[in-house]
């Protein structure tokens, strides 16, 4: 299947994985960038994890180098400033960089190399995220987070070894980012359901097919077992794959995304550093699980479509509701109008799509049922793997995710189960059912 999504990729035309696959970047530099010379872009870590065997492998194969490029700040993240650091460095030289790291590196890189017109090889040091094979860069520019456009590394050098030999929260990272795939399955069935989103078959079985395998042995990932680690990683990047095939990030993202960039917007930070985009992810993903556990159970045959569709807000009254729910945070305002708007549909269209939900129910409800894991059983999975599986440990309250949970049917036009939630007119039940008195989250003092 690499084979296959490497000849549909729009991007990235070259991948080593495996044993001693660094010692394969020369090679590979020069089959993509003949004659070019190369800049290897890397943190104090990454450098120490891997620059030096990079710039080796470059020699040997007769590659002139600029010297490395190294970014020293200790809590360096995916941020416009760093951005504005690589471009300046990489418009001094003709070179062409090889990134060494991971999620930032990689970022960062990607999208100041296309800024100048540029491609790019990336040298993966931690099994942390899906986007070492994805276009799009994200990246935080006065406060808010966003994914900017911009290509995939022309080629993708993973190592397991090296990847095992990263700190724990690398792995439990992408082991969040990767389980988050489940629920984010299950949003797109729902999105096609209702017409919202076809499904691309082939993106859709990069992702899911090797999903299970990859997830399969939580422990063998927090004890830094190579061969654990590298199924992770292969999951990863077929996520990343995915997203070139389909060019959108839908094969990989759901509404546990957007409990992330809810709190990417609110810079959320714990024991004074960023969280990372996957422990986010990772809490979202029990969030998502929890909606579907919620919603699952309940007869949508039998919703009254006219009470639904009588209730239904029209454009100024949603508008109002947006203005309420961000009231104070004029960043998330501003992506609300357009993201919420964005997706507002008339009450004749809604009372098509729930026509639509009331008659696939039955069949829906299963397919939805073989998608989804158990709540249970992605709690217990993400702290064997040793992520975050309470919102304190990512910094937050349950009375912080109840506040995030309002928000989000307008953080992002991409229809999931909080949209079918909200118009099926459930969202009071399902706040109820997640932070009420009985919920997985309660919260009390209101």
């Amino acid at each position: 299947m690499i084979e296959q999504a490497i000849e549909k990729a729009s991007d990235t035309k070259a991948l080593k994985i495996g044993p001693d696959a660094i010692a394969y970047t020369g090679t590979m530099f020069n089959e993509l960038f003949p004659g070019k010379r190369a800049i290897i872009v890397a943190d104090m870590n990454t450098w120490a994890a891997a620059g030096e065997r990079v710039c080796a492998a470059l020699s040997e194969q007769g590659i002139s180098s600029e010297p490395p490029f190294i970014l020293e700040d200790s809590d360096l993240y995916a941020e416009w400033s760093y951005l504005e650091k690589v471009q300046a460095r990489l418009e001094n030289t003709d070179a062409i960089a090889v990134a060494v790291g991971s999620g930032v590196i990689n970022d960062l890189v990607k999208l100041a190399s296309h800024r100048i017109g540029r491609r790019y090889i990336i040298v993966g040091t931690a099994a942390s995220m899906d986007g070492y094979t994805a276009f799009g860069a994200s990246i935080t520019k006065d406060g808010n987070k966003d994914t900017f456009e911009c290509k995939a590394p022309s080629g993708v050098i993973i190592e397991p070894e090296i990847c095992a030999a990263a700190p724990k929260e690398m792995a439990a990272s992408g082991y969040a980012d990767l389980i988050a795939k489940v629920p984010a399955g299950a949003d797109w069935m729902l999105a096609e359901a209702v017409g919202a989103d076809r499904i691309d078959d082939f993106a859709f079985s990069l992702v899911q097919d090797p999903l299970r395998d990859s997830i399969s042995d939580p422990q063998g990932i927090y004890n830094g077992e190579t061969a654990p680690i590298g199924k992770l990683a292969e999951g990863l990047i077929m996520s990343g794959f995915a997203m070139q095939a389909a060019q959108s990030s839908r094969p990989a993202s759901g509404l546990e995304h957007q409990f992330s960039h809810y709190w990417d917007m609110e810079g959320l930070c714990f024991n004074g550093k960023h969280v990372s985009h996957g422990f986010k992810v990772g809490i979202g993903t029990l969030l998502s699980t929890a909606c579907y556990e919620f919603l699952l159970p309940l007869d949508l045959e039998g919703i009254d479509i006219e009470a639904c569709t009588g209730r239904w807000p029209d454009k100024e009254a949603m508008k109002k509701e947006i203005e309420t729910v961000f009231a104070g945070k004029p960043g998330h305002l501003a992506r609300g109008m357009k993201e919420g708007l964005g997706k507002y549909i008339s009450s004749d269209r809604l009372a098509s799509e729930l026509s639509t939900i009331k008659e696939q129910w039955p069949e829906l409800r299963e397919q939805l049922r073989k998608q989804i894991m158990s709540f249970d059983e992605v709690f217990e999975n993400l702290k064997m793997a040793g992520a975050p599986y309470t919102p304190e440990m990512i910094g937050l309250s349950n009375k912080d995710l109840k506040t995030t949970f309002r928000a989000l049917p307008y953080m992002r036009n991409r229809y999931t189960i909080i949209d079918l939630i909200y118009r099926c007119g459930l969202m009071e039940k399902a706040e109820e059912a997640l932070f009420g008195k009985d919920g997985r989250w309660s919260v009390t003092d209101e």
